[in-house]
């Protein structure tokens, strides 16, 4: 069973922030920037929400607010759930689907360790998969 700290250390424990004073457009132009879906939303070392895109869309552009004066602490998600790193890929992609979420922030003693997509999640099942079908083919070659 493959756990969401087996996961970071094969994509990297990097994640993209911004301060929970920051414009909309700030956080916009860093998810352009670094191709990603979300940023967390830090307010020092403490998580204070995470932005998406789909906040970008609902909450900003579908009503008409501006980017570039909108902060960021206005439009993000505040209820942010989050998975320890011992937790199974299995049952966070049984929580995304159960929340309607694509990403989940990786969270051990407070520390804020990675951040985790449904792609990330999808592409260890993959993996998982194709291990095993090797594995039984190899068994059954034999």
């Amino acid at each position: 069973m493959t756990t969401v700290e087996h996961i970071l250390d094969v994509k990297g424990r990097g994640v993209f922030s911004v301060d929970v004073d920051a414009m909309v457009l700030d956080a916009l132009k860093l998810m352009a920037e670094a191709d990603v879906g979300s940023v967390m939303v830090m307010d020092g070392e403490r998580i204070a929400g995470i932005f998406t895109e789909r906040q970008y869309a609902r909450r900003v552009f579908l009503l008409g607010r501006a980017s570039p004066v909108t902060p960021v602490r206005e439009v993000m998600e505040t209820d942010v759930i989050c998975v320890r790193p011992e937790k199974s890929a299995e049952d966070c992609m049984a929580l995304m689907s159960e929340k309607r979420l694509r990403h989940l922030p990786v969270v051990k003693d407070g520390e804020l360790l990675g951040l985790v997509s449904i792609g990330d999640l999808l592409k260890s099942a993959i993996a998982d998969r194709e291990f095993h079908i090797d594995q039984l083919v190899e068994y059954v070659g034999h």
